[in-house]
């Protein structure tokens, strides 16, 4: 009797198994377009290359104890034809090898299986066995997160839960690299076996399996120094109400049309969370879909998982648009095209949520500056949940707003500015907006040490005026004005005709600047002086003990305006002006008032 084997048999390694158990006997024809699949596999670093070509080897052996006889016939195919393997070029030259040998082709592939037959060709079909337990699970118990396996190492484990864990020793032998390699050989062979399971990404140093609800990265040389295999499994799986969540947030998370990001550091739960929230739309009746890479969320069979893949962000794209779901649960977003696959999704109208690793809750929107425009990140972004320890720690709500930023005070610097605030005390936290050349994240404090002139005016000044001058000095007065000391022969120059070039910077920079001379590139620091404060008819006074001196007057650390004192150390200041009226109100509160100079 004579029997083809394809390739899929072969690395199902059916084959010496059929053998073994005297299932078959007589002639094995081997294909040389199977020899030449599975070289092709192998040099481009593919396993199941590697276990094909193993598994002729062990033909070979059982030819010598005469169990068969094994004949490498045909020619071999193509480049092109090996190239376009997947497009059924070699499965056709298997077909013909035993159509024309009148022999049986074995198959694991049921399309191979059903063309065969179409031509009249015997076959005998493998279907996929039950596997028992990996040798990897069994480094896993009921507590176990993660187990991690390296070559010339000990196997350790993370146990414990999100925020609670302890890594344990789980033997007392080194792991040898030929340990390593079987158990990530089986993992792959298992897999192919397993209709639970999938082989997510296959490179030729990394491979990433999703092997039931095992998330599993095997790599090897030369990515890493040696062979490490890491399996990662959820070990609880949260219904929402298990979450201490506030009112307020529950209301946001219902939304049906809404933009909402979980983010959090590595283990801390937010994949559980994404989990619990999918099960609770899918629940309440809404079509939900999930976006994974891999697919390693373990949901009910209502709500479907596609993987980005097996499938382009094109391919995802239309589906979602044409199937419409009412949400959609993107884990994890790691790269360009995810972002773009996420705005477009949110901007389509579909309420999304995306997963993403961040150290804080604003490091999330962060990560949206750099891919888009921000005037466009309200609109596809309005919530992101930060978990820590598996708890929601903060929830930030973001919106797009009109205002003069805070620590500015001209009304001609309003701008557009995206407001983030904390949803359960609506305190502003961080502003957004476009600063000069670049765009920023100013987080709002009471003290003005952190407002934006003091973070990146001078920073931004100094870029300006190396245009203008390569001899200037920065002083930052207050949060919103700068004194810059310039050469007197290059004053003018820098001022511009009727102070364009002066009028211009303030605009871009969002601050008032006061052009002084430099004096041999040095000027004195200034430092608070003690005053009285009197009022005398319609004036408020000021009194100093030095004559002609120039002073700076704040009030509760913000600059309120510079004079020089007169001859009698007085600095007089009308009440009924725009100045008299914010000092009468400051001594009315017991407000803060200081000079410097």
């Amino acid at each position: 009797m004579k029997y083809v084997p394809d390739t899929s048999v072969i690395i199902e390694r059916a084959i010496s198994k059929l053998i073994q158990e005297h299932k078959i006997s007589g002639q094995i024809l081997i294909s040389k377009a199977v020899l030449a699949e599975l070289e092709h596999q192998a040099n481009k670093g593919m396993d199941t290359g590697i276990i094909g070509l193993e598994e002729i080897q062990e033909l070979q052996r059982l030819a010598k104890k005469e169990l068969i006889t094994i004949k490498i016939i045909g020619e071999r195919p193509k480049i092109e034809q090996i190239k376009n393997a997947s497009f059924g070029e070699i499965d056709s030259l298997i077909r013909d090898l035993a159509y024309t040998e009148s022999a049986t082709l074995i198959t694991a592939d049921r399309i191979q299986g059903e063309s065969a037959k179409a031509l009249d060709i015997e076959v005998i079909f493998i279907e996929k066995r039950t596997q028992d337990k990996l040798e990897l699970e069994k480094f896993f118990d009921e507590t176990t997160m993660s187990v991690h396996l390296k070559e010339d190492t000990y196997p350790f484990a993370k146990k414990g839960k999100p925020g609670a864990w302890k890594l344990e020793k789980l033997e007392s032998q080194i792991l040898p690299q030929k340990r390593i390699e079987k158990i990530a050989k089986e993992i792959l062979e298992k897999s192919r076996e397993d209709p639970k399971a999938f082989i997510e990404i296959t490179r030729p140093s990394s491979t990433i399996v999703q092997y039931r609800e095992y998330r599993i990265v095997i790599v090897k040389p030369p990515v890493s120094d040696g062979w490490e295999i890491t399996a990662v499994r959820p070990i609880v799986k949260l219904d929402i109400s298990q979450y201490d969540i506030p009112e307020k947030i529950k209301e946001k998370i219902e939304q049906r049309s809404s933009g909402i990001i979980i983010a959090g550091q590595v283990g801390s739960g937010k994949s559980t969370f994404a989990q619990a929230l999918a099960e609770e739309y899918s629940k309440n009746g809404r079509i939900t879909k999930t976006i994974e890479s891999p697919r390693d969320l373990i949901l009910s069979p209502g709500i479907t998982q596609y993987s980005k893949n097996f499938g382009s962000s094109e391919e995802i794209h239309d589906i979602i648009f044409l199937s419409r779901p009412d949400n959609v649960i993107f884990d994890e977003m790691r790269d360009n095209p995810d972002f773009k696959l996420f705005t477009d999704i949110r901007l389509g109208g579909s309420a999304v949520i995306g997963v993403l690793h961040a150290a804080t809750a604003i490091d999330a929107v962060q990560r949206f500056i750099s891919r888009m425009d921000v005037g466009v990140i309200p609109s596809v972004l309005d919530t992101i949940i930060f978990i820590e320890n598996g708890a929601i720690n903060q929830v930030l709500i973001v919106k797009m707003t009109v205002k003069v930023p805070s620590g500015m005070t001209e009304a001609d610097l309003a701008r557009p500015v995206i407001e983030v605030k904390d949803l359960q005390t609506d305190k502003l936290m961080f502003e957004i907006y476009s600063y000069g050349e670049e765009t920023v994240v100013i987080p709002i404090q009471k003290s003005t040490s952190s407002s934006p002139t003091s973070t990146l005016a001078k920073k931004q000044i100094e870029k300006e005026f190396k245009k203008y001058s390569d001899n200037f000095d920065v002083e930052i007065i207050s949060p919103h004005k700068v004194k810059i000391y310039v050469p007197d022969s290059e004053r003018a120059r820098i001022i511009g005709t009727k102070g364009s070039n002066i009028t211009k910077i303030e605009k871009e920079l969002g601050i008032s600047i006061d052009l002084e001379t430099l004096g041999n590139n040095t000027r004195e620091e200034k430092k608070r002086i003690g005053y009285h404060v009197t009022e005398r008819g319609n004036s408020i006074i000021f009194k100093i003990d030095s004559q002609g001196k120039m002073i700076d007057v704040f009030i509760e650390d913000d600059f309120l305006f510079t004079s020089t004192s007169g001859k009698k150390g007085e600095i007089k200041i009308n009440k009924k002006s725009d100045i008299g009226k914010k000092i009468r109100y400051a001594l009315d509160s017991n407000k803060r008032i200081y000079i410097k100079g």
